[in-house]
C-alpha cells in the first residue's frame, strides 16, 4: 500500500526552503514554508489547505504573494500557522495592496491565519470580500502542549526553537494506517471504489460500529449491493498499523536546548528534513549564523531515531558539494543511530 503522504521539497537544496506534502488518497495538500515557490505549479498550489511557516525571513515567506495571486478570486478557505508576531507580518502582506474591486467578486476566499507563541494561540479570519481586514478582536488560546491541528486521521505538532528569532519546527503524523486486506475483499466479491475511501474516514472517525454499510458486490455473475455491520467490514478487512510520520525543521541553532526538542518533535520519524546550511569545518561560521552544520544535522536525525533524513538550504557559498554535506551528516548519523 502506497504511503499516505508524498513529501517533496519545492526546490533543491540550495535553494529556499520549502516542503511540499502532497495526500495519495485525496486531492489535497499541505505546505511547510513559502520561500521562492515557482516549481510549483498552480494546481499543486491549489490544492494545499493548511501552510505551516517557520519564520518569516524572506527565503522563507516571500512565496505569499505567488499564493495569493493564485489563488485570488477562487472559493478557497486557507490556514496559516505561524511564530509569535505572524499576524502582522500576515496583514502587512495583505495591506500592501489595493482591495477597491474584491466587493465584487462571487467566490469567497478566506484566510485563517494563527501564531504559535509559548503560551498562546492568536488566531484572526482575513476575508477577501472585506478586503482582507480583520473584523473583530483576534482569538486567543491559552496553549501547553505541541499539538496545533488535530483531524480524524493526522495530527501536526509544533515546537518552538531558537534561531535567534522563533523558528518553528512541525512533524506531521497520520494517526494509523488502515490497510485493506485484498484477499478478503476478493473472497467476498466486493467491488473495490470510492466506497473503500469513505469506510476509512468512517473507521478514522469511529463511526458507529452498529451502523449499517451498503457495498458494491459482484461475484458468480451476480451483482448487486450487500449490506454489512460497519463493525464486521472492519474486522473482516482491516489490517490497522502505525502511522506514517514526517517532521520539518528549518534555520535553528545547536543549542542543548534546541536538540532537545528537535529530538522529541521527531522520535522515530519515517523521514526528516532537516536544515544543513554549512560543513563541520565552516562550524563558527553556522554557529554566527545560527544554523547547522551537516553534521550536527546527521547527528540529531540519528539520536531521533530517523528512518530517513533529507538536508536542505546549503549555504551558496558551496558549490556542487551535496555529496560532502551527505558524507558528513551519514557519518554522523550512523554513529548516532538509535538500534531500537
Amino acid at each position: 500500500m502506497p504511503p499516505s503522504f508524498k513529501p517533496c521539497l519545492i526546490n533543491n537544496s540550495s535553494g529556499d526552503p520549502g516542503l511540499f506534502v502532497s495526500f495519495s488518497f485525496h486531492n489535497r495538500a499541505i505546505a511547510f514554508d513559502l520561500g521562492d515557490i515557482y516549481n510549483l505549479s498552480s494546481r499543486e498550489i491549489l490544492k494545499i489547505s493548511h501552510i505551516f511557516i517557520s519564520h518569516t525571513h524572506m527565503d522563507h515567506f516571500a512565496g505569499f504573494d505567488r499564493l495569493l495571486r493564485i489563488i485570488l478570486g477562487r472559493e478557497k478557505t486557507l490556514y496559516l500557522y505561524g511564530p509569535e508576531g505572524f499576524l502582522g507580518n500576515i496583514e502587512g502582506k495583505l495591506s500592501g495592496y489595493s482591495w477597491n474591486l474584491v466587493k465584487k467578486f462571487s467566490n469567497q476566499l478566506i484566510f485563517h491565519a494563527t501564531e504559535i507563541s509559548e503560551d498562546n494561540l492568536i488566531s484572526q479570519k482575513y476575508i477577501c470580500q472585506n478586503g482582507f481586514k480583520a473584523t473583530s478582536e483576534p482569538l486567543k488560546q491559552p496553549f501547553c502542549h505541541h499539538m496545533i491541528h488535530d483531524e480524524s486521521s493526522l495530527k501536526i505538532n509544533v515546537s518552538i526553537l531558537d534561531h535567534g528569532i522563533p523558528s518553528l519546527g512541525f512533524s506531521l503524523q497520520e494517526k494509523f494506517r488502515i490497510n485493506i486486506r485484498k484477499d478478503v475483499l476478493e473472497a467476498l466479491g466486493l467491488i473495490p471504489g470510492a466506497w473503500l475511501y469513505r469506510f476509512k474516514q468512517a473507521v478514522f472517525e469511529k463511526s458507529d460500529p452498529e451502523s449499517i454499510v451498503e457495498v458494491p458486490y459482484n461475484k458468480n455473475s451476480v451483482t448487486g449491493f450487500k449490506k454489512y455491520k460497519f463493525r464486521d467490514l472492519i474486522d473482516r478487512l482491516t489490517i490497522l498499523t502505525e502511522g506514517q510520520k514526517i517532521a520539518y525543521v528549518a534555520d535553528v541553532a545547536y543549542t542543548p536546548s534546541n536538540v532537545k526538542k528537535i529530538i522529541e518533535l521527531a522520535e522515530g520519524v519515517d523521514h526528516l528534513f532537516i536544515e544543513s546550511a554549512f560543513l563541520e569545518k565552516d562550524i563558527e561560521h553556522a554557529m554566527a549564523k545560527r544554523h547547522l552544520t551537516a553534521r550536527q544535522a546527521g547527528e540529531i536525525a540519528g539520536l531521533a531515531g530517523a528512518k530517513h533524513f533529507t538536508l536542505f538550504h546549503f549555504s551558496p557559498r558551496y558549490n556542487d558539494a551535496e555529496h560532502l554535506f551527505y558524507n558528513e551528516a551519514m557519518e554522523a548519523y550512523q554513529k548516532n543511530k538509535r538500534l531500537d
